[in-house]
């Protein structure tokens, strides 16, 4: 019997998000933790947590005895672990392209948009909230912008590398959700917005979705 997973996450970081989607993918039983990022300072803070990933984010997945950080890197480790629903291509070229898909979201665009960075940008800058959208949408934009050009240049299939979903699928889903929860216009990219369509039409990606969350605030 192999070694139980539990997965720290909280129902709207779109990097927990993405590891949920490939435990759903694969059909892999997990326990969910809800780690709270906002209140009382955030519980990714507290020096139990602090202890589990130094960089006090989530994901954070405990495989047996092992801590797993960084979500391409897990859904990676799981792809490896548990090979059935294959979530990179068969081949090099194909897994070279999801994978950097997947960067251009995880790397590029997400980061400038995460709540620390959103927090320093009010708390510490004194930005205003629409100097802050500003920030956001320029960012989503141009990283959008380039994954919409990539997918029209690779010739995508249904899904962002064929006709399956990828690595590169769990990253752009939440990545949208974020987009429009701060008011950036995805009309430019028709190509992302079919793939997103054939994506949130799964039974996977639906179970993954923030409102399904245990710890999601009522509706």
């Amino acid at each position: 019997m192999s070694a139980a997973l539990t997965l720290h996450t909280y129902w709207r970081s779109s990097a927990a998000w993405r590891v949920r989607i490939a435990l759903h993918l694969k059909g892999l039983a997990y326990e969910s933790v809800p780690v709270h990022l906002v209140r009382e300072g955030g519980e990714q803070r507290t020096p139990e947590f602090t202890r589990r990933n130094p960089q006090q984010l989530v994901p954070t997945l405990q495989h047996g005895d092992a801590v797993l950080t960084q979500s391409l890197a897990i859904i990676e480790y799981l792809d490896e672990t548990f090979p059935e629903v294959p979530l990179l291509p068969g081949n090099p070229l194909s897994r070279a392209r999801a994978r950097a898909l997947a960067q251009l979201v995880a790397c590029d665009i997400h980061p400038l948009g995460n709540l620390r960075v959103l927090q320093y940008l009010e708390h510490t800058l004194q930005l205003p909230s629409d100097a802050r959208t500003r920030w956001i949408a320029r960012w989503v934009g141009d990283g959008l912008a380039a994954f919409e050009a990539l997918l029209v240049a690779h010739g995508a299939g249904e899904f962002c590398v064929g006709s399956t979903p990828s690595l590169a699928d769990c990253a752009l889903v939440p990545q949208l959700y974020n987009a429009r929860r701060f008011g950036v216009d995805l009309e430019p990219y028709p190509t992302i917005r079919r793939i997103e369509a054939a994506c949130v039409a799964l039974p996977a990606f639906a179970a993954a979705a923030p409102e399904r969350q245990a710890d999601a605030p009522p509706a």
